[in-house]
């Protein structure tokens, strides 16, 4: 039977050239060599009938056949790994780990106090909290390395194998330090827009195509100095110490804005609205510990959405 000649380093290898679109990425990730990642990707591919992976330029690109896989290869890692962690905290009286990507918004907005009622259950749960990009954060859900992302809402076609449960809506603002030149009455934002370095979110971010299209609704052609990044930490040192323009979801800031350190621009921005919530794989059943841990995130999403 073909099952016998899968292995999990057969499913590790191919899950992670798959995230990475690179053998040679993935080849440093694994601290194996090219041609043995190379080698144990034929072999999965001799063992399923059918190719996995295809080149596509200088890339590679996952085939409809491996992208139904991936779909199932992750499910036995993770899986695997609830295995090796159920014996691993049996022995250690610890609790079970629950792995949990956020987007920096829901970082700072909700995961706290979502997490100060969660506490308080004692249900014994070990927790590790990841913070990045809605893209990222749903590639390793689906390979198995988180077990719930709390973000965006993605796009149709990134949602296979997986169910999105609303918590709230949030929309983009344009923020500043206190005092900006932009704050005096009158002006025309957008017209003024290219006098300063404006701080954008990455190409590969769920909200840059919400800016990118409120951009060309309001004439703004292109930014001279534009600064991609997800780093809130970055964005509000720079604001204080300079006067670029941050274009950031409003959780990032809200606290900022409230304590009068940042400002929001008079800017309409409802057309950027966009849903956050749950995102879980379909094939999850969820522990006690995890369904403590979602309705823990509903109760601080109600208060702080």
């Amino acid at each position: 039977m073909f099952e016998s000649r899968v292995r999990f380093r057969h499913l590790q290898t191919f899950l992670e050239v798959a995230r990475q679109k690179s053998v040679v990425k993935a080849a440093g990730i694994l601290n194996v060599s090219q041609p043995a990642v190379t080698k144990t990707i034929r072999e999965l591919e001799e063992a399923l009938g059918v190719a996995v992976l295809e080149r596509d330029g200088r890339g590679i690109r996952i085939t409809r056949s491996g992208e139904i896989f991936m779909q199932h290869a992750g499910m036995a890692i993770t899986a695997l790994r609830q295995g090796i962690d159920s014996v691993a905290n049996e022995g250690a009286a610890a609790g079970p780990l629950i792995r949990i990507g956020a987007l920096p918004t829901v970082s700072v907005r909700v995961m706290p106090l979502a997490m100060s009622f969660f506490l308080r259950e004692n249900t014994g749960a070990t927790l590790k909290i990841v913070t990045g990009e809605n893209a990222v954060l749903l590639e390793q859900l689906r390979v198995g390395d988180l077990d719930l992302v709390v973000g965006r809402l993605a796009a149709p076609d990134k949602m296979a194998g997986f169910f999105f449960e609303h918590l709230y809506s949030e929309q983009v603002v344009f923020v500043v330090r206190a005092g900006h030149p932009l704050l005096s009455g009158g002006q025309n934002v957008f017209k003024r827009l290219s006098d300063y370095p404006v701080l954008m979110p990455t190409r590969g971010s769920v909200i840059r195509p919400f800016v990118e299209r409120f951009f060309i609704a309001n004439g703004v052609a292109a930014i001279p100095t534009e600064i991609e990044t997800v780093s809130d930490a970055f964005g509000r040192a720079f604001l204080l110490q300079s006067d670029a323009v941050w274009i950031i979801s409003h959780g990032v800031v809200s606290e900022d804005i409230k304590a009068g350190t940042l400002v929001a621009l008079p800017v309409d921005t409802a057309d950027t609205r966009g849903p956050v919530g749950l995102t879980m794989r379909t094939d999850m059943p969820p522990t006690p510990a995890f369904s403590i841990l979602l309705k823990t995130i509903r109760e601080a999403a109600q208060q702080k959405g």
